[in-house]
């Protein structure tokens, strides 16, 4: 058996999600809580017209209280 063989069976992205579950699922419960927030996908669009970008608009707009910071370094 290669060690390619589960590209015959699912995605490199549904391999990802596989991988990530297994090792939050094997973290205490605190860790796994935090990890699972950190998870969590915000998606966003923005509308390009003649070269400028429109305000971005959240299809969900996520919580406040569970927002992360931003830091200075980004």
């Amino acid at each position: 058996m290669s060690s390619a063989t589960w590209r015959n069976v699912f995605t490199y992205n549904k391999y990802t999600q596989i991988a990530a579950r297994a090792l939050r699922s094997s973290l205490k419960e605190e860790e796994r809580v935090a990890a699972e927030k950190r998870g969590l996908t915000l998606l966003r669009y923005q509308r390009w017209e003649n070269g400028h970008g429109g305000p971005q608009t959240f299809l969900v707009p996520p919580a406040d209280e569970g927002a992360p910071k931003k830091s200075a370094a980004v």
